[in-house]
């Protein structure tokens, strides 16, 4: 068992089939924390205004461990994501014991940086100019989910390890879409202006931490490919976490 003073993880995407909601729940049983940040596309809206929900026992085990953890203390605020956008009629209007809703979040951390705190989405091009992009994004993705399935088991069979095809291509076009719209500086030009020493967000799937123009960006990955959390210790310093195996 190891304690954080904060966890945040993001892109649960529970209610699909590539939620590695298992994991997740395993990482869950085993970290815990003061202050535990869902950064949004928690649950998959999407999948079911397209009639593909997909609920298993492991993603209502991981809602029992979020609670569990709330239950027991844990400060938990959830920040919505696009994904889960149908939840953002109702921020700030209700509380659940230690479990807050909101479309955005500030936090402080141990060593006085004041981060902003959200989903992202707002600041993509694709998803802010043109949602029908998105969404046809979104659909070409689980296509090639699918298709990464069926690579790597032919992989396995061949004595192969593991290779993600749909994260290479999505980092890729990625690539391409931040040459236009400029995620990451977009974002932290804002928090830049805004008066902010950092911020930490979830939304393109890719875990990291580093430092542009003097502002700190975070990016807490997702549970669909990655497994991955950006943690801070008790001492103050951030790290991106992986969780790859089951453990006991």
């Amino acid at each position: 068992m190891t304690k954080y003073k904060t966890i945040c993880i993001s892109d649960f995407h529970l209610g699909t089939t590539e939620c590695q909601a298992a994991l997740l729940e395993n990482f869950l049983k085993h970290n815990k924390c003061d202050n535990l940040f869902l950064v949004g596309d928690i649950i998959d809206g999407w999948k079911i205004q397209q009639n593909k929900w997909r609920w298993k026992q492991s993603h209502t085990e991981v809602i029992r461990r979020i609670l569990s953890l709330s239950k027991n203390g844990t400060k938990i605020t959830f920040v919505t994501g696009n994904h889960d956008e149908f939840l953002r009629p109702f921020v700030n209007q209700f509380s659940l014991g230690n479990i807050s809703i909101c479309n955005q979040a500030e936090y402080r951390d141990v060593d006085g940086n004041l981060f902003l705190i959200t989903h992202g989405d707002m600041f993509d091009g694709i998803t802010r100019m043109a949602k029908w992009i998105s969404l046809l994004g979104d659909s070409a993705y689980d296509f090639v989910l699918w298709i990464n399935t069926k690579f790597n088991y032919i992989r396995h069979r061949l004595g192969f390890g593991y290779w993600s095809l749909s994260k290479f291509l999505k980092h890729k076009v990625k690539k391409a879409v931040g040459f236009v719209f400029s995620f990451e500086k977009t974002v932290t030009d804002y928090c830049k202006s805004r008066g902010y020493d950092g911020v930490i967000c979830g939304h393109i799937h890719t875990p990291e931490i580093k430092n542009i123009n003097g502002v700190i960006y975070m990016n807490d990955g997702d549970w669909v490919e990655s497994c991955s959390a950006l943690v801070e210790h008790y001492d103050g310093r951030w790290e991106i976490i992986y969780w790859k195996n089951l453990q006991k």
